[in-house]
Formats: C-alpha cells, sequence, structure tokens
C-alpha cells in the first residue's frame, strides 16, 4: 500500500475518531518529545511506545536501515539484537519496496522470517510495517513495524495512524542523520584547517641567502588541502639543499604523513648530504608510515654554489628540469628511482651531476602543475610549463614562477585546481 503524498495528512473513519482519541492523544505527546529530545535514541523509544499503545498492538519495533552493509537493524522497542539482511523478511521486504504491509496471518504469508521471534522468544501473528524515508532527499532511513494486534488483524484505520507514527519516526532519523553530517563537516573543516597550517609550514617563509644564486617559490593551495612540500635548506660548507614532494591523497593524514618526511630529511640533512643516501634513508626511516598505498614522490637536489654542480636524486617527481639561458634548452631531472613508500627496499640512484652556468634555473614543481586539465581534458603539460619559462627566464624570478602559476590556474577548470600548485626556481646569476 503506498504511502499518503502529504506525510502529514492521516485520515480515521468518522466511527474511529471518538474511539482514536487516546492514540491521537499519543500522536501528539510524540510531537512534544521530538521538539523537546534532541537524543535520537529516547525519540525513538517514546515513538515505538507511544505507537504500540495508540495502535493497541502488543509490541511495536524499529528497524535502522544501515546503507554501507545494506542490513536493517533493531534501533528501538527490544533490547534483542536483530540483523535483517534488505531482503529477509517483512521488513526487508517492505524497505525494498517501500510501501506499507499489512501482514494478517505470518504463517500464510511466505515473505515472512522469524529471526526476531527466536532471538526474542516470542510469537508474532499478525504485522504492519511501514518504510521509513526522508522526506528531504528520499533516503531510506529504516521501517516501523507493529506487531500483533490485540483485536485481531490491523485494520485501515491502524495504517493511518502508523503512517502518522512512521512519519515522526522518519523525521527523528533525518534530523539525527542531519545532525551526524553536520559534525562530520565541522570535524572536516577542523581537520583541514590544521592540515592547511601543517603544509603552510612545509613551504619556506623567507629564502636563504645562496652567493650568486637566487630563488622563488610560488604555492597555490587545493580546497581539499593535499601534501605538497617545498624547501630550501643551507648546509654546511655553503651548499644548499632543494627539495619538492608531493604524497598521494588529501587530507589531514597525508599532510602529517608529509611533515614526518620533512622531519626525518632535515634530521638527515645534518650528517649526509648524498642525495641518494638521504632519500633511501627517509624511506627506510618511515616504512612503518607508508599503509594503504601511501607514498611519497620527491627530488632532491644538491647545489653548490663554488663549483655550481648539481648533484640530484628523483623519486618518481615530475616536473623537475634544469633550463639552458645559453640556448634556451631544458635538461630533465628524470625519475632514478619509484616513489618512497612503493617498496619496502628504496632504491634510488644519483642522476647525473649538471653543472650551472649563468642565467641556467632549476625548476622544481609538483604535478598538479603539469596535469591541470582544461575543459576539453587537455593537460597544462611540460610544454607550456617550459614556454612560460622562456618567456620569463630574464625579467625577476618571483614574477617567473607567480606568472606560471597564474598561466596555470587560467588553464584549469573549476574554482579550485584539482590538486596543490608548488613550484620552486633557483637561478644562478647572470654574472655570477
Amino acid at each position: 500500500m503506498p504511502l499518503a503524498k502529504d506525510p502529514l495528512v492521516f485520515m480515521l473513519s468518522p466511527e474511529r475518531i471518538c474511539q482514536s482519541l487516546p492514540g491521537l492523544n499519543r500522536l501528539l505527546e510524540v510531537t512534544r518529545v521530538l521538539a523537546l529530545e534532541i537524543d535520537l535514541a529516547p525519540a525513538l523509544d517514546a515513538i515505538v511506545k507511544e505507537a504500540s499503545h495508540a495502535l493497541e498492538c502488543d509490541r511495536a519495533l524499529l528497524y535502522q536501515y544501515d546503507p554501507k552493509r545494506e542490513t536493517l537493524f533493531t534501533a528501538a522497542g527490544t533490547d534483542v539484537p536483530v540483523h535483517l539482511r534488505i531482503d529477509q523478511g517483512i521488513p526487508g521486504y517492505v524497505a525494498r519496496q517501500r510501501q506499507m504491509v499489512n501482514v494478517r496471518d505470518t504463517a500464510a504469508d511466505p515473505r515472512w522470517d522469524s529471526t526476531y521471534d527466536k532471538a526474542a522468544g516470542y510469537r508474532t501473528k499478525t504485522i504492519l510495517a511501514v518504510p521509513l524515508v526522508a522526506a528531504r532527499d528520499g533516503l531510506l532511513l529504516g521501517v516501523l513495524e507493529m506487531l500483533n494486534n490485540q483485536g485481531g488483524p490491523f485494520d485501515a484505520d491502524d495504517e493511518s495512524l502508523a503512517i502518522a507514527f512512521s512519519n515522526h519516526a522518519a523525521a527523528a532519523l533525518d534530523r539525527a542523520r542531519l545532525v551526524e553530517e553536520l559534525q562530520r563537516r565541522k570535524e572536516l573543516e577542523a581537520s583541514l584547517n590544521i592540515a592547511r597550517e601543517v603544509q603552510r609550514r612545509f613551504m619556506p617563509s623567507q629564502m636563504p641567502q645562496i652567493p650568486g644564486y637566487e630563488a622563488a617559490t610560488w604555492w597555490f593551495p587545493n580546497e581539499a588541502v593535499g601534501g605538497d612540500y617545498c624547501d630550501v635548506i643551507p648546509l654546511e660548507g655553503g651548499r644548499t639543499a632543494l627539495c619538492i614532494a608531493d604524497v598521494c591523497g588529501h587530507g589531514l593524514g597525508p599532510s602529517l604523513l608529509m611533515a614526518s618526511v620533512r622531519a626525518s630529511l632535515r634530521t638527515l640533512l645534518l650528517r649526509e648530504t648524498s642525495p641518494q643516501v638521504l632519500l633511501e634513508s627517509v624511506g627506510h626511516a618511515l616504512v612503518d608510515d607508508f599503509q594503504n598505498g601511501a607514498f611519497v614522490t620527491m627530488v632532491l637536489a644538491i647545489l653548490d654554489p663554488l663549483s655550481h654542480e648539481v648533484s640530484f636524486a628523483n623519486a618518481g617527481h615530475a616536473p623537475a628540469m634544469l633550463y639552458r639561458a645559453e640556448d634556451r634548452s631544458f635538461v630533465e631531472l628524470e625519475s632514478t628511482g619509484l616513489p618512497i613508500g612503493v617498496i619496502e627496499e628504496p632504491d634510488c640512484p644519483l642522476g647525473p651531476v649538471l653543472t650551472m652556468h649563468p642565467g641556467d634555473i632549476v625548476v622544481l614543481g609538483t604535478d598538479g602543475i603539469i596535469e591541470s586539465m582544461d575543459q576539453r581534458g587537455t593537460q597544462f603539460g611540460n610544454e607550456r610549463l617550459q614556454e612560460c619559462i622562456v618567456k620569463g627566464a630574464c625579467g625577476p624570478l618571483p614574477e617567473l614562477v607567480r606568472n606560471i602559476g597564474r598561466a596555470v590556474e587560467l588553464h584549469y577548470v573549476g574554482d579550485s585546481p584539482p590538486d596543490d600548485l608548488t613550484l620552486l626556481a633557483v637561478r644562478r646569476d647572470a654574472e655570477s
């Protein structure tokens, strides 16, 4: 039997109106309780209690629907925990069909299931079951089930009252769902705020001085918060470590993982300057932190401003390149190993040592730069990135990275990029 279109309207026969005044009073009591009661459990208890009295039945049960497991479980009306599959018994049928069912004789109904009776030591003879559906979005919330009418089978007036009580039950469940959603949003927002602050600290607050060189960064965070990390670290002997990394995923978890990577790297740099040893050591130190498929791509370069040599190791990261000012060509700092966390025994050999000439620029970015897509699904790509570098190579370095960022922002679709956008550029002075 389909439910009434208006969830607040139920009809009683004229003969039953006087008889049903106690039932109507109980319905009003439920309305009062729902207005005052914030917690879900007491509200549901009041609904099944008043419904069983109003319909003069032996007991009422409320099954709540678990969409993840596709099961119904007893949430009110009994202390006996019962779980039913969505295709099991009268409650399952009502939930699937989203229609009220009035069973006059359970023994003669093939849909009936004895799971509750066996668990509770009970004998069900008649059933009136009504689906609980959210008014705001039509989501299935559960089933309200009345058992064993004291006057025989449930009649049409009982059905009308049951619909009214089911509307109250659905409203209570939906209100609880809304509160839970709002709470999750608050928790998520708090988590994202923490993640944003953690990630902000991954970016250099000010650039260290590198004799004969200039450095600049640009960062545009994704709303969901990722795990980009960019660093310029002075070392003993005048050398400088240049690092950029990206952890897969978004949210607080990836940000905290990257915080561990940053802390490990900075600690290791106190006694080691080989990019290969450093990346492999980070992988060993954090092997237990890389779970559920987590991994980090990273390129680490060590710049010696005296010899102008750059040694590097690249754990599956792109883009990373050296711009040659003399002929406007590019040398890729190609990957020399797998991302950190992919295998338990990391292996990330050194790449070829590069020499920076006057005007040359090392450009390191995260994959959000080259993978940003336009409306046609075309990526920004390495070619556009290199065009931007060539165009701005002779101008101020901070302006170069900002202009690259603007070009990417104009390219992607939407108010926020699909991933974090991070750039690090280091240029040798033209006269050094």
